[in-house]
């Protein structure tokens, strides 16, 4: 059985083929793994950074396992881990059971009630892509 929070992705996703969040037209910096955990950990912080590749995607990825797990209910490193969790529109997202070192230093540095840097901008992407807070 598809999960709720699957179908409304699918239906987000076809709705709207184009969106804001399209790797394919925005000018990417790129980091190493070195550099991953200080991007994420300002990407917290600061909104200003832009598009820097892969740490924005572990600080996505992050925000949407948490946010899934509150709004859908299940597990937050069920999420984290799922291959499908950023729907393949981020070539640069990894689950988390390929990665568990850096996303472990990531979260054990962040305040995941706190909403601020670029996740308030996440958090209103997050809504339109799973129909949150719509009648």
């Amino acid at each position: 059985m598809i999960s709720d929070w699957k179908i409304r992705q699918e239906i987000f996703h076809r709705l709207n083929p184009k969106h804001s969040d399209d790797l394919n037209n925005v000018d990417i910096i790129e980091c190493d793994n070195s550099q991953i955990l200080d991007y994420a950990l300002e990407y917290f912080k600061n909104d200003k950074l832009g598009w820097v590749y892969p740490a924005k995607s572990y600080v996505v990825a992050i925000c949407y396992a948490n946010w899934l797990s509150e709004d859908f209910g299940g597990d937050f490193y069920e999420y984290l881990d799922d291959p499908e969790l950023l729907y393949q529109n981020d070539p640069y997202f990894i689950p988390y059971s390929l990665d568990k070192d850096t996303y472990d230093s990531i979260i054990y540095n962040i305040d995941l009630k706190k909403s601020s840097g670029i996740v308030p901008d996440i958090r209103t992407y997050y809504e339109q892509e799973f129909m949150i807070n719509e009648n």
